[in-house]
């Protein structure tokens, strides 16, 4: 079996050139490939192709990209929480290929298993079949490219539409553990997103957390094969960004003789993992 393991993030990502396509892993901010991201930053790559879920947040993983106009296009199902994403797709600077989240999953799935297309119910019916979504605007707020119709098939009387598999140029995703064969294991909800990248990249390369020797890994327990990953990278766990903290206050309690204070406002984290 080839070692995988290679030096630095930095040479894990240089040969992603400008305008190359990257299908990245996670889910909001859980689960993404900061050290990749932040080499490729370095790196000055221009023009990318991204496909994921969400494109960061505006100072954090793909954030940082699209802050000093690196990405050209996206595919997401979901583009919150990041105001200077709205900004340039509303300004005309960014192309944004909205996408049902089920679809974008199976889309990068199909595309690391070798199928081409698929019909699925999820979107008949409205601009996602239809067509005519806006995928980028002029300067002006006009239209400038919309979303083309989309083949609307039957099965034993109910409409499916025809959607194509994805299959990125590299595929960067972030692990808990992982050995030098490329055999992963990702830490519970932080899997998200992250081995259906690591399926449809052409060239794959995953930043784990642990690395560990063959044999370690209880074969029942990897998440994802060493077939689809081509490089791998150590990076220890930095920091672990929340994306949205919520503080509400608690029941009230029902005061005793011996202790009339107020309760404690509960707080609750929304973090990535």
């Amino acid at each position: 079996m080839i070692d995988k393991v290679v030096a630095s993030a930095d040479d894990a990502v240089a040969d992603i050139s400008d305008g190359a396509s990257l299908a990245v892993g996670g889910f909001g901010l859980c689960g993404i490939p900061v050290a990749l991201i932040d080499a490729l930053h370095r790196r000055g790559t221009r023009e990318l192709e991204t496909v994921s879920n969400n494109c960061g947040v505006d100072d954090w993983g793909l954030g940082i990209l699209l802050r000093d106009g690196r990405i050209r296009r996206t595919v997401s199902s979901y583009v919150g929480e990041n105001k200077e994403f709205a900004r340039q797709y509303l300004a005309g600077e960014l192309e944004v290929v909205l996408t049902p989240q089920g679809t974008l999953a199976e889309k990068l799935r199909a595309g690391g298993a070798g199928i081409p297309a698929f019909y699925t119910k999820a979107g008949v019916g409205t601009q996602v079949s239809d067509g005519g979504l806006p995928q980028k605007y002029n300067a002006d707020g006009g239209i400038a490219v919309a979303s083309a119709p989309k083949e609307v098939r039957s099965f034993n009387g109910v409409d499916y539409v025809l959607e194509e598999s994805l299959a990125p140029d590299f595929g960067l995703v972030h692990a808990w553990k992982g050995d030098r064969h490329g055999n992963l294991v990702f830490h519970a909800t932080a899997m998200n997103f992250n081995p259906l990248c690591a399926m449809a990249g052409r060239i794959t390369i995953a930043e784990v957390e642990e690395l560990v020797e063959p044999g370690e890994l209880d074969p029942e327990h990897v998440h994802l094969p060493g077939i689809f990953v081509q490089r791998v990278v150590v990076a220890p766990q930095g920091e672990k960004r929340i994306e949205k903290r919520t503080v509400a206050l608690s029941a009230p309690s029902t005061p005793s003789p011996s202790n009339s204070a107020p309760s404690t406002p509960g707080i609750t984290d929304q973090a990535g993992a």
